[in-house]
Parts: structure tokens; C-alpha cells; sequence
């Protein structure tokens, strides 16, 4: 098949383009990205594709750097191709934050055709990885210790943000953060590009540092794949499938791990992520790992390896540890073990309190009277008042902290305690039919850290009101959400029970 198209196939497959996209090709001058440049600019009638050449200079080969560049610039001219170049000191930079000068190579230059994209209104950008590339990288993520995520290799299409490019804001900035990167040669061996480029007579740079064996991707080129290939001739090909499996293996096992997220987290925000205990022990190990390290990556979007011993070390704390042990995670991270949740964040969070009344206990009340909630600067006051001086408008507050009830369904034997298994009540407004207490608060959206000690209003002794409700309790009122709608206010009301939760000494006057 003649490799324009196998490319087609490629971009068709993945869905790599769009008719009228926007796309900024990176340009070393290689091989690689002058066959993908030219390539796109044969598909550019195809689908209307406005192309644009962006080349950075690392300044690592000096002359013959700065000769690329000029390469490039000329190249885009003639083709009659907008060009953008740059130049960066990556060894100064690498030296800077305490990089291998790859890996600085790598954030800057993603970073530089990020700015790019954004500049010129780009929705992708090409880059010129094929085949070869990819079984190095598979090898590589292997040999330094990887998971699926890693194995999986680098994908035809994948969103910028998932580069983790350290101190570069930009890919998380406006607009950056929708840029999609493309790989249209992922399936195109190295030695086809090079003839193609050959038969075009395209005539590329070449790049000595390729050769330096002291580079660590360049050893596994040079060295090691030449080695295996002694083992076995088709030893790039069996990586390669192997690849592919892992990333449908991978595929269905983010389904997974994105349905957990829902069920398991309580508590999201950029400082924290907390876990409900027993949904998160109850999972498989493979989805207890998968959800510690998303809780990692979402914290420290910029971190790009999490390291297994680190959450195999939490893991096995969380599992079998007591109520307040951590254990530590990277960048400055940890996981807390509470009476009911796990808690990812850093070690100077404090996990914040609602500021409205909680409870751990059941409470009896004072009716009428002021009864102060425990271990907290809350209470309850609760009055009756007669029909004949009650002001109907007071039932159209706005307050969730108070409540109207009819004082003979209600009763005067009342108590606050947190919700337990098998509490139903009838929500006011939601029909005449029980309801969860648990579902309501899933239905009403309360975060599940609290549910547990939201305040519920209920009759003592428990009454049967129906002969088909046994012994169920009477829940009045969730408080802060819905009165139950038998015990509430009717023209047939002979006296009204009123509820009202403050902050100690706010009713003094």
C-alpha cells in the first residue's frame, strides 16, 4: 500500500482530522516530520486543511542547529506554508529545573507548539512519531517500570493535557487545554519513511546527536533492539501487538475506573480528593490502585510518573492500617485514613467543615425549648404556636434551617439523630410514596461526606402510622432539605410546631 494511503487509513481510523482544521505541524527537519509535512500537504485539498510549520530550536548542536532551523524556515516558504521558530538554551533550562536534558526537550517543545496552536487558532498538532518510535517507547517505559498506561505506548490521538508538561501553565491555560495532539505516522516503520522521503527526494536534515549512544532512547536504539532482534527477528512487531492489546485492555479499564470515580469519591477539589472507606475497600485491588493514582494525577496534574511503590505502599496502609495513619505519596502528597473516608492531599490540609449543624449522636429534644447540638456551635429552638396567631406567611420562608410541622402529628417526644439503615421517609412535594432517606440525599446531590451526619428530625416513641409501614420510624423532617409531607402544615391544623437551627447566642436577643 503506498504510504499516502496508509496514512489516510490512519488519520480515517482515528479520527485524526476534520475537514477545515486548523493544524500546526512540528518540524525538525528529519525524515519523520518532512514525510508527515509533506504528506499533510498532499491530504490538504482532502480535508481543507490549514497548515502551519513550527520549528524549535534547542540549541544543543550549535551551528548545525541553527542551520536546521534555517532548513525549516526555507522549507515553509516554498511550500508556501506559514512558519513560526523559536529558539531555547534546553541544557540551561534542563540544568534550571533539574531535568535530563530529554525530558526538558520534551516539556519546552510541547509547550512551544501549544503557544503555537493557540496563537494561530489551531485545533491539533502533527507530530512526526512512527512505528519505530513507538517500540522504543513501549521498551523504555518497560525497562524503567510501567503499567497499562505506559505499555500502551504513545496513541494516535491524545489531548495535550495529558503530556504533564511541569511548569509550562499553558496547556492548561485558556485554549491550550483543547488542543488535541496527532500522530498520523504511528503505524509507518522508520525504514518506509526514509523511502519515501528518498523517492520524493525530499532530502532531510540529519541529526549526529541520533547517534550519540549516551541519550537513553538512543541506546535502545543502537544497542538493545538489535540485541533482541537476535532472539527474535520480529521482535518490533510482537512489541507493537503487544501494545495494542494493552491499550484495549487499558480503554475498557478507564470505563471502569471512571464508573468507581462517580460511586466511590465524596469529596473533590484542587487540594483534595477523599474516598468513601468502605465503597473504596470493597473494590478490586486493580481499581483500588487505578483510583489513588487518578486522585494523584488530578492533584499534581503536572507529575508525570507515579511511582508503584508509593501506591503499593498506600495501599497496603489503607487496607489493613488504623484511624489516623498516612502514608506517603509523591510531590509533597499523602493518604489519611479516617473513621469512614481516605483522604488524598497534601499534609498541611485541613479537611473543611460545613458550616451548618452536624451531628454524630442521637439527641432528645426540649419541646418547647433550646436544645445545643454536641461538640458543635449549633442548637435547636423549638416552639408551639397556636393556629389562631399563626402568620401563614411564614410558610413561604426561604430558610432550609427551619421547619413548620403540625404539632399533633409531630408530637412533643422528639429527638435528632443521624440517618440509619432502612430510613424512609415522604419527602414534601416529591408525591405520596416513601422514599430513602439515602436516596433522597444521592437524589438531592449532598456530598456523601456529610449524609452521615445530617440532623433527622424524628417522633419518640416511633409511631405506626400505616398498617403497611411496620414499625418504621416517623422521620419529620431532613433537616436543611424536605419536611416529610404527613406531618405537614393543613387548614385542619390546630397548632403549629416551629423549628429553628442557630448559632448559639444569635437568638439571645
Amino acid at each position: 500500500m503506498e504510504l499516502l494511503q496508509r496514512v489516510r487509513k490512519t488519520i480515517e481510523r482515528h479520527n485524526l482530522l476534520a475537514g477545515g482544521d486548523t493544524v500546526v505541524v512540528g518540524v525538525s527537519g528529519g525524515p519523520d516530520s518532512l514525510c508527515l509535512l509533506h504528506i499533510l500537504c498532499r491530504l490538504g485539498n482532502d480535508y481543507a486543511l490549514a497548515l502551519h510549520v513550527a520549528h524549535l530550536n534547542h540549541c544543543l548542536r550549535g551551528a548545525e542547529a541553527d542551520e536546521d532551523q534555517a532548513f525549516v524556515v526555507e522549507l515553509a516558504d516554498r511550500w508556501g506554508l506559514p512558519a513560526h521558530a523559536e529558539s531555547q538554551d534546553i541544557a540551561a533550562l534542563a540544568k534550571e529545573r533539574k531535568l535530563a536534558v530529554e525530558e526538558a526537550a520534551r516539556q519546552v517543545r510541547y509547550a512551544f507548539l501549544a503557544r503555537v496552536a493557540v496563537r494561530v487558532g489551531a485545533q491539533r498538532i502533527a507530530v512526526g512519531h512512527n512505528a519505530d518510535d513507538q517500540v522504543e517507547t513501549v521498551l523504555m517505559h518497560w525497562l524503567r517500570g510501567a503499567g497499562p498506561a505506559g505499555l500502551r505506548g504513545m496513541q494516535p490521538v491524545s489531548g495535550l493535557d495529558e503530556l504533564r508538561l511541569e511548569g509550562e501553565e499553558l496547556t492548561h491555560g485558556e485554549g491550550g487545554s483543547n488542543l488535541l495532539l496527532i500522530r498520523p505516522l504511528l503505524d509507518v516503520p522508520r525504514s518506509a519513511i526514509e523511502a519515501y522521503c528518498t523517492t520524493r527526494d525530499l532530502r532531510p536534515r540529519f541529526d549526529r546527536s541520533n547517534l550519540d549512544t549516551t541519550y537513553y532512547r538512543n541506546r535502545l536504539r543502537h544497542e538493545l533492539l538489535p540485541h533482541l532482534e537476535t532472539y527474535n527477528p520480529r521482535i518490533r512487531e510482537v512489541i507493537l501487538r503487544t501494545a495494542a492489546i494493552i491499550a484495549g485492555d487499558y480503554a475498557y479499564l478507564r470505563q471502569q475506573v471512571v464508573g468507581a470515580w462517580t460511586d466511590v469519591v465524596v469529596l473533590e477539589s484542587a487540594r483534595a480528593v477523599a474516598f468513601d472507606l468502605g465503597r473504596w475497600r470493597a473494590l478490586p485491588l486493580s481499581l483500588q490502585r487505578s483510583l489513588l493514582r487518578e486522585a494523584i494525577r488530578r492533584l499534581r496534574r503536572s507529575l508525570r510518573n507515579i511511582g508503584w511503590v508509593h501506591v503499593d505502599n498506600a495501599i497496603g496502609v489503607l487496607q489493613r492500617g488504623s484511624t489516623g495513619v498516612c502514608a506517603t505519596l509523591p510531590r509533597g502528597l499523602e493518604a489519611r485514613l479516617g473513621y469512614h473516608q481516605v483522604i488524598v492531599a497534601d499534609k498541611a490540609y485541613v479537611e473543611p467543615v460545613p458550616d451548618f449543624p452536624l451531628l454524630q449522636e442521637q439527641v432528645p429534644l426540649r419541646v418547647p425549648g433550646t436544645t445545643r447540638l454536641p461538640v458543635s456551635d449549633w442548637e435547636l429552638t423549638v416552639r408551639i404556636v397556636d393556629w389562631a396567631t399563626f402568620d401563614r406567611q411564614d410558610l413561604s420562608h426561604d430558610n432550609p434551617w427551619q421547619a413548620y410541622l403540625d404539632c399533633d402529628i409531630a408530637g412533643k417526644v422528639l429527638c435528632l439523630r443521624p440517618r440509619q439503615a432502612g430510613d424512609r421517609f415522604w419527602p414534601q412535594g416529591l408525591g405520596e410514596k416513601p422514599t430513602r432517606v439515602s436516596s433522597f440525599m444521592t437524589n438531592a446531590k449532598i456530598p456523601r461526606a456529610w449524609r452521615d451526619s445530617i440532623p433527622l428530625l424524628v417522633r419518640t416513641p416511633e409511631p405506626v402510622l400505616r398498617a403497611d409501614e411496620g414499625s418504621r420510624p416517623l422521620i419529620l423532617w431532613l433537616a436543611g432539605w424536605r419536611i416529610d409531607d404527613r406531618a405537614k402544615v393543613t387548614n385542619t391544623t390546630q397548632r403549629v410546631l416551629h423549628l429553628a437551627f442557630s448559632k448559639v447566642g444569635e437568638n439571645d436577643s
